[in-house]
């Protein structure tokens, strides 16, 4: 049944499109403006495997924030932390970090105009203003000051324009009692200095009723979102802006069910247990300032600044197991964290024409400091830690691009590097009610210094085909682990792992540019990775982080966008992994690889998109799309157990039907249904494995809302 639904879709599509008349409407694709490289180009310059979504994407997508990449991109999971769906865990190419300790890092960098968010905790967080969000995969620090062995995500809001005065208003309504609100206006205060302010607030109901007190649903929902942007045109070769944004989130908890191992799937639940209570809301709350400067220093070179403080504070709590044994919770878990950061970035990026030769270098510094206290419950005992950081970076960077005259400037050759420092320390405070003997208090302080190359090959076949190819180092820095199995392994802290990528593509646009063809293979080794190895087979909040693996990840990706009829965009986008442990070994130097499973690699995914733009009609622009994306199944755990620990594939369908450029004397009018889900699909995005708990977060149920825009 559920394929049927699929053709049908697909087919109602196809044949509207074939009995429609041609219309004034896109006959190529139109150029993909991206600034991976930290300057603007056309995706198809860019020797980079990467995702791109501008604002139209976004809308007609429902993508909101950095979780609703989940099912778009092939090669990317995102899953949230059982302790908070609001802290995002992010692998790219099989690379990331599932643990959510303020004393690790992310193996995927995310950033916010440029600006790192050092913490996984919020990640999930609404931005009120975006104008594009590119996902970048594998080694990203040549021209990132925070490197990363997986990737990046950055996500870029719009800009205040000089010229006109701009309003925008979006209302949402749908299922579970949806309501979002986003406001923006966009007001020139003088020739050279203009204003940008936004709004968004949304709340929704959870999917599973708390039969429990406090909370209504697990899963409900409630965030606002607020930014200011202030652009000054200082002259003609300065350039100023200020943003301020803040994020509120006031989540419950999601609900964890008791399922059964794989290969049984369990049943989405429609309530959860009455002995659950005191469920409280999570709530984070994100801010941050930023000023950019933009300096033209000559015709070929200008200079960069980007000074930024952040904010954080994340409360979080969940029950897991309550009524498995009475009504007592079986693990019970609160967590308040505070963070702040300041960075600062330097870039100096230049042209020398007579030599066909580009060039980007940088400086980039950063501090941080947090703290964190946490309270377990379990019917055995009461657990409570206390955990503080202060970490400083400091990085030099540069890439430098060569097209040599002999080639005809065909040619590209890029040399980058990146020298970074990181010193970090951790305080970490354990009591226990009833005591217990390994409570005390303990120090770390440990450094690492890393120097990452890379190297690009890029040869332009013709003006719409280039193949390259490029070899690049990644790191992430050592940290501390806070569950160690004593203070002596929380001092030593853990070292750095590394990362080395081989990267071939070819981007070609063929077919009078109604044909676009990127595609990526690659292959990582992986080295010294940080392991979570349990020290206690009785108790999973005991684990010792140990640099004791090694793995070789290989993949593809491939993206297909094609117009084979006036109106009909047809997106095709696939990803393959293949990862392995190739050593992993104990403090005593065994190898237990063999019972190690690679996580969050799905072997195969992949996404199709149609889109039908309708000849213009008296009442406005008609079109309608279909989404579905897949994904393989694949290991949510590494850990010894983890051949059970399986999430089983799924496919997901949405759909959207628009009505835009509604006749009004001013401005704008838009209307779109929009379904997602439609088949009702039940499925895990998440497994935690308290060993005599085996629990599951499912995705959403189907849903569907109606988006009515107004802007001028």
């Amino acid at each position: 049944m559920k394929t049927i639904t699929r053709q049908l879709g697909v087919g109602l599509l196809l044949s509207l499109a074939a009995s429609s008349g041609i219309a004034e409407r896109r006959a190529t694709l139109e150029e993909v403006i991206v600034t991976a490289q930290k300057k603007a180009e056309s995706l198809q310059d860019t020797p980079i495997s990467l995702d791109t979504f501008g604002s139209a994407d976004l809308e007609a997508k429902g993508i909101h924030n950095v979780e609703d990449l989940r099912s778009n991109v092939p090669n990317l999971q995102i899953t949230p932390h059982p302790n908070s769906a609001a802290t995002a865990r992010i692998f790219i190419r099989g690379i990331g970090n599932s643990d959510d300790q303020i004393t690790q890092d992310p193996s995927v960098a995310v950033y916010l105009d440029g600006v790192y968010l050092a913490r996984s905790q919020g990640l999930v967080m609404d931005v009120a203003d975006v104008e594009r969000i590119e996902v970048l995969r594998g080694p990203q620090g040549t021209l990132y000051g925070r490197n990363a062995t997986g990737g990046a995500i950055n996500t870029i809001t719009a800009k205040p324009d000089l010229e006109a005065l701009g309003f925008s208003q979006t209302l949402t309504g749908g299922s579970r009692d949806l309501r979002r609100s986003r406001t923006m206006l966009n007001a020139p205060l003088a020739d050279n200095l203009a204003l940008r302010l936004a709004y968004l607030t949304m709340e929704q109901d959870g999917f599973i009723e708390n039969l429990g007190t406090e909370v209504d649903n697990f899963g409900d929902r409630d965030r606002s979102a607020w930014r200011g942007d202030l652009l000054w045109d200082v002259n003609a070769d300065l350039e100023l802006r200020y943003t301020f944004d803040r994020s509120n989130i006031d989540d419950a908890p999601a609900y964890v069910v008791p399922v059964a191992l794989h290969p049984e799937q369990g049943e989405r639940p429609k309530a959860g247990d009455a002995a659950v209570c005191d469920v409280r809301y999570n709530k984070v709350v994100s801010s941050g300032h930023s000023l950019s400067a933009e300096w033209q220093l000559s015709d070929y070179t200008s200079l960069r600044s980007i000074t930024a403080f952040r904010e954080l504070e994340n409360f979080q709590n969940q029950d897991y197991g309550t009524g498995l044994r009475g009504p007592f919770a079986f693990f019970k878990n609160y967590r308040d964290t505070e963070q702040e950061q300041w960075s600062q970035e330097l870039q100096l990026l230049g042209d020398l024409p007579a030599q066909n030769l580009s060039y980007i270098v940088g400086l980039y510094l950063f501090d941080e400091e947090g703290k964190s206290n946490s309270e377990t419950r379990t019917p055995r005992d009461t657990r409570f830690n206390r955990e503080r950081i202060d970490n400083q970076a400091v990085a030099v960077f540069g890439q430098g691009t060569w097209s040599p005259a002999r080639f005809d400037s065909r040619l590209h050759l890029t040399l980058g590097a990146r020298w970074s420092k990181d010193e970090r320390e951790a305080f970490l405070n354990k009591t226990t009610a009833p005591a217990d003997a390994s409570d005390g208090e303990s120090r770390g302080k440990i450094s690492f210094t890393d120097f990452s190359p890379s190297l690009v090959a890029a040869y332009d076949l013709s003006e719409q085909t280039n193949v390259y190819g490029k070899i690049v180092r990644g790191y992430k820095t050592g940290g501390f682990n806070t569950r160690a199995s004593s203070f002596d392994s929380f001092d030593r802290g853990f070292d750095e792992e590394t990362l080395l990528s081989y990267e071939a593509g070819v981007k070609s646009e063929l077919w009078d540019q109604r044909l676009r063809v990127n595609a990526a293979v690659f292959r990582s080794d992986y080295d010294d990775i940080q392991i979570n190895v349990q020290s206690d087979p009785s108790d999973p909040s005991r684990t010792d982080v140990l640099n004791a693996g090694k793995a070789t990840v290989e993949g593809a990706e491939l993206e297909l966008t094609v117009l084979p009829l006036p109106g009909l965009e047809v997106v095709a986008k696939y990803g393959y992994l293949n990862g392995r442990y190739d050593e992993v070994k104990e403090a005593d130097g065994d190898d237990i690889a063999d019972i190690f499973r690679y996580p969050h690699a799905p072997q195969h995914s992949y996404t199709l998109d149609l889109e039908y733009l309708f000849p213009p009609t008296p009442i406005g622009d008609v079109s309608v799309s279909v989404g579905y994306s897949w994904q393989d199944e694949k290991y949510s755990s590494s850990t010894i157990d983890s051949g059970r620990y399986i999430i089983d594939n799924y496919g997901l369908l949405n759909a959207r039907l628009s009505l835009a450029n509604i006749p009004l004397p001013k401005g704008n009018l838009r209307v779109a249904a929009w379904g997602k889900n439609l088949e009702d699909r039940e499925y895990y995005i998440a497994h935690f494995d308290l060993r005599v708990l085996n629990g599951a977060i499912f995705g959403e149920p189907r849903s569907y809302g109606l988006d009515i825009t107004y802007d001028f």
